[in-house]
C-alpha cells in the first residue's frame, strides 16, 4: 500500500533512497491518495548534465476529490470561469456578458446574435469559428509521471517561463504551468476556472496559478468570484517547482509580506521544510514564479495522453523523442524545435490547428504548412 512521503525541501528525501516512506513531522506531505503507483527514488540527470537522484511519481488526470470548473459559459446570461486579458483594458476578468462584450468591441466576438457563446471541447474537436471559448474534457484514463530533483541545485542563470512552460506540481499532484496562450495570438480563449486551472488538450487538469492563494489575487484584481474547490491560505505551501524548490502563497508563515525576493519571486528563509530557497506567489495574476532559479531534471514530465503537453514524442514525453523532421522544420522557420512541438501540442497534437500554431509562433501559415508537408 502506498504511504505518504513527506518532504523536507525535497532534499531530505535523499535519506529515503532504498527505504520505505518516512514521515517528516514539521512539514506537509503529498497525500498518498494522489499516487496511482508506488513513488520511487530514481537516478536522474539534471538539464545541466549533473547526475542526481529524483523523486518520481505518477498521478491521475485530476484528483478524485477536486471539483473543477466552471470554464466557458454557454450564453452571455451565465458566468463562467476566469481569463487574464492582455489587450486593451488588461486584467483578470470573470467570463461573463460584460467581459465578452468588451472583447467584441475590440474585434474578438465569441458569441452569436442570440448570445450563445461558441464553445469547443479542444480534446475532441477543432474550433469552428475564428473566436471560440475552449473547454477541454477530462480523459480519466490519462496518467502523468513527474520527476523532482531531491538535491536541488541553483542554476547559473534563471530560466524564463514562457507560454505554457513547465513550472512544477501542487501538493495535490496537479501539474503547474505558466501562462496559457494569449487570445491575441490564437484568437481563441482556453478558459480557466475560478481556482486558475483548466484541462489540457490531452485530457488532464493543471494549474496556471497558485490556487491556494487565489483569494488574494481575486481581491487584488477586483474580480467578484471565489475559489471554493481549494482551501485558501496565503501562507500555505502550494507545491514544488520542477527544480525541486518549494512554492508558497504570497505571505510568510506569520502572515507578513516576504522580503528580499529575487526576479523569480524567491528567496532563502525558514519554511515548513527547513531553511531553504523557496518561491512566493505574487498578489496579481498570474501569481506564479516569473522564472525558475534552479535546474530541472531531464524528462521531468510525461503523460500517457495522445496529445498535449508531455505526450509521447513531445517535450518531456517518454524517451524525450522529437518527431521526424521537426528539427529541420524548426530550423527553416527560424524557431526553436521545442517551441514548434509545444505549439503543435497545445493546438491539438497531430491534428493541430495550424492557423493557431502559426499565430503562436509568429510565422506565416503558408510557410508552416510547407515545412510540415516536407517532413519525411
Amino acid at each position: 500500500m502506498t504511504r505518504p512521503i513527506a518532504l523536507g525541501a525535497l532534499a531530505s528525501l535523499a535519506a529515503l533512497a532504498g527505504t520505505s516512506a518516512a514521515a517528516h513531522p514539521n512539514g506537509p506531505a503529498f497525500d498518498a491518495s494522489i499516487f496511482t503507483e508506488e513513488p520511487q527514488v530514481v537516478d536522474c540527470t539534471l538539464e545541466d548534465s549533473t547526475a542526481s537522484i529524483c523523486f518520481e511519481f505518477t498521478v491521475a488526470a485530476a484528483p478524485e476529490t477536486l471539483e473543477i470548473g466552471p470554464f466557458c459559459p454557454a450564453t452571455l446570461d451565465e458566468a463562467g470561469g476566469l481569463w487574464a486579458w492582455d489587450g486593451d483594458e488588461p486584467g483578470l476578468y470573470r467570463l461573463d456578458r460584460a467581459f465578452f462584450e468588451m472583447l467584441a468591441a475590440q474585434g474578438y466576438t465569441f458569441y452569436d446574435e442570440d448570445g450563445t457563446v461558441a464553445v469547443t471541447d479542444i480534446r475532441l474537436d477543432r474550433p469552428a469559428t475564428d473566436h471560440d471559448c475552449l473547454s477541454a474534457s477530462l480523459d480519466e484514463g490519462v496518467a502523468m509521471t513527474i520527476r523532482l530533483p531531491m538535491e536541488p541545485r541553483m542554476a547559473e542563470a534563471p530560466t524564463p517561463l514562457g507560454t505554457v512552460a513547465d513550472v512544477g506540481v501542487g501538493l495535490d499532484g496537479v501539474p503547474i504551468f505558466a501562462d496559457a496562450p494569449s487570445v491575441l495570438e490564437t484568437g481563441h480563449l482556453p478558459a480557466l476556472d475560478l481556482c486558475g486551472g483548466h484541462v489540457d488538450p490531452g485530457g488532464w487538469y493543471h494549474w496556471h496559478a497558485t490556487s491556494t492563494d487565489m483569494a488574494t489575487t481575486l481581491e487584488a484584481e477586483g474580480v467578484d468570484a471565489e475559489c471554493t474547490a481549494v482551501v485558501q491560505d496565503a501562507a500555505a505551501p502550494f507545491g514544488f517547482a520542477f527544480d525541486g524548490y518549494p512554492m508558497f502563497g504570497s505571505t510568510e508563515a506569520d502572515g507578513t509580506a516576504p522580503e528580499g525576493l529575487d526576479a523569480c519571486g524567491g528567496h532563502v528563509g525558514p519554511t515548513a521544510f527547513g531553511e531553504t530557497y523557496h518561491y512566493h506567489a505574487s498578489q496579481t495574476f498570474p501569481n506564479l514564479p516569473a522564472c525558475l532559479s534552479g535546474v530541472v531534471a531531464e524528462g521531468n514530465f510525461a503523460t500517457t495522453a495522445a496529445q498535449g503537453i508531455g505526450a509521447a514524442g513531445g517535450p518531456g514525453g517518454p524517451g524525450g523523442g522529437t518527431p521526424p523532421g521537426f528539427e529541420e522544420a524548426a530550423a527553416t522557420l527560424g524557431i526553436e524545435t521545442e517551441a514548434l512541438m509545444r505549439a503543435m501540442q497545445e493546438a491539438g497534437g497531430p491534428n493541430a490547428d495550424l492557423t493557431q500554431v502559426a499565430a503562436v509562433l509568429g510565422v506565416a501559415e503558408a510557410a508552416l504548412r510547407a515545412v510540415l508537408l516536407a517532413r519525411p
